[in-house]
């Protein structure tokens, strides 16, 4: 059978030209259709994507008293600002709370040991911030480095050392290297004395701080004091190592309002119990754990130097508001988290029993994960409920998964609907909450699923 000459086609060939060529069109809308979007990569460590949950950074005006910058000090392979730089008025104020773990890091150290001296927090002028290197468990030489960090930033700042805070997240076991912290300095007061939007300022020292984050987390709010607008910004990271009595996070929040130390330690530990202490991703606790409180009083309100001033009521309003949001963002962001999950315990002998129980249910492994599996499977929380030892009526026990009731009176319920419940459980936001007919006392943790993600992200955490 003879072949069409070289360059010619056949009436046969012909027609399948014109027929892919017609069809191709259809192919490749059929091709975008099948094949899934790219998901957004997350701007801190390579090969995260952006959690699901994340929420938007929002706009925050200028605070009088502050100015941040960052700067890539090194400390991480790839490029990405690691060191951030706060710089405070003259007569800023200052109150922290820390990790209560028992092995803390070189910069806990620092802060605690000045500003639990007889006038510590009476004029912090300065905040050094390093992600990469946790500067814990690394004895005198850590110690010795994070002095020099602070020594060095005070000469440019022209104050004293001890009026430096200092706060670092990363590879435990790692003594920090100073010198990389120093030799950005430079760069960091051209940035200080720039004129970058506040918004901006305080969303890049939220990218600066990020280690396993996939997204920077920012809160703002606004109130009055003795008829002035105060206000009130801050910034948070944390995404696993994640558990209550100061979560593995770091947290610093800067308020134009002008308030003693002692008054600043007073309400960032009245509010940190239901916020930071209050969330729990993994169950673990940190070494580096730090929240502090800046005030720069450049507001024009005035100074309030007694816990019990009236004047403070809507500004602890406004502070817990900022406190709870970033919590719920390091929950949102718990590393491979895809629901966020809200414990409510009731009927509780005493608040401290209903925290117990809301945290054992929030930290088990096993209702996490059925969480993930989307399985609505309420007797592990009774497995969570029953192995605390604390005051439980079983015969008044109650379970909920938002307003579908599981149990009743100790035992399932006869309205139990296990569509309804399925249907429920694929939502991203989760309430579980539990009557244990002991009393009155209730508590609330703030929690997320465990996936396989979480594995993957801390199987390869230091490569």
């Amino acid at each position: 059978m003879s072949r069409p000459p070289e360059g010619r086609a056949s009436t046969g060939q012909k027609i399948e030209q014109a027929l892919e060529k017609a069809l191709d069109p259809l192919a490749t809308a059929l091709k975008r259709a099948t094949t899934p979007a790219p998901k957004p990569a997350a701007p801190g460590k390579p090969g995260l994507e952006i959690s699901p949950l994340a929420v938007p950074f929002p706009t925050i005006p200028p605070i009088g008293g502050v100015e941040i910058a960052t700067a890539r000090a090194g400390f991480y392979k790839h490029e990405r600002d690691d060191l951030v730089v706060f710089r405070f008025a003259r007569g800023t104020t200052c109150a922290g709370v820390f990790t209560r773990h028992k092995i803390g890091s070189a910069p806990v150290d620092w802060c605690k040991r000045h500003l639990d001296a007889s006038d510590g927090g009476n004029d912090v002028r300065g905040l050094v911030i390093n992600a990469g290197c946790a500067n814990a468990f690394t004895g005198k030489a850590g110690a010795d480095a994070a002095r020099r960090t602070a020594s060095e930033t005070a000469k440019r700042f022209g104050c004293r050392q001890r009026d430096v805070m200092l706060a670092s997240t990363g590879v435990i076991g790692v003594v920090l290297d100073d010198r990389k912290i120093t030799a950005r300095l430079n760069d960091i007061e051209t940035a200080l004395d720039g004129d970058m939007h506040p918004t901006d300022q305080w969303a890049r020292a939220g990218l600066g701080i990020m280690t396993t984050d996939t997204f920077p987390k920012g809160s703002f709010a606004e109130c009055r004091i003795d008829g002035h607008t105060v206000r009130i910004a801050g910034i948070a990271k944390g995404s696993g190592m994640i558990a209550p009595d100061m979560a593995t996070m770091l947290g610093f929040i800067v308020t134009d309002a002008a308030i003693a130390p002692p008054v600043l330690r007073a309400l960032l530990g009245l509010h940190v119990r239901t916020t930071f202490n209050s969330v729990t991703v993994d169950g673990d606790t940190s070494t580096n754990d730090t929240c502090l409180l800046f005030a720069t009083g450049s507001s024009g309100a005035p100074r309030i130097g007694r816990v019990g001033d009236r004047r403070l009521k809507e500004f602890s309003a406004a502070l817990d508001k900022v406190m709870l949001d970033l919590a719920h963002q390091l929950v949102r962001d718990g590393e491979g988290a895809t629901k966020f999950v809200r414990v409510s315990v009731e009927g509780a002998a005493s608040p401290a029993s209903a925290r117990k129980l809301a945290k054992s249910i929030a930290d088990s492994p096993l209702v996490k994960t059925a969480l993930a599996g989307e399985d609505a499977n309420w007797g592990r929380v009774v497995m969570a409920v029953g192995k605390t030892e604390e005051p439980v009526d079983r015969d008044r026990l109650a379970i909920r998964f938002g307003p579908h009731v599981a149990a009743v009176d100790g035992a399932p319920s006869p309205t139990y609907d296990e569509a309804k419940m399925s249907a429920y459980m694929k939502n991203a936001e989760i309430d579980i909450t539990v009557d244990v007919g002991s009393g009155r006392a209730s508590a609330t943790v703030w929690t997320c699923d465990l996936t396989k993600r979480y594995v993957e992200i801390n199987g390869d955490y230091r490569s």
